[in-house]
């Protein structure tokens, strides 16, 4: 598991699997703007070379931002 103490965690795919519970090719059409799936919202990895991450700060934000709107949906309902 992950954490959160360094602002600057990056995180690994599989990390990131781990967290949102998505699988490698949801996460890829998440960010393909051409994919059915593709959110503007989440997050946009960093390369380092051959190696992809996520900063972990911004994936959380990401999945605060869901349950935010999850729960404005539930006030509206």
């Amino acid at each position: 598991m992950v954490s959160s103490a360094d602002p600057f965690k990056m995180i690994s795919r599989i990390d990131l699997e781990e967290l949102t519970g998505l699988s490698r090719s949801t996460i890829y059409d998440r960010m393909n703007s051409k994919s059915k799936r593709y959110d503007p919202d989440f997050p946009k990895p960093v390369k380092f070379g051959h190696l992809t991450r996520w900063r972990l700060s911004e994936v959380q934000a990401w999945i605060q931002s869901k349950i935010e709107a999850r729960n404005l949906l539930s006030m509206t309902a």
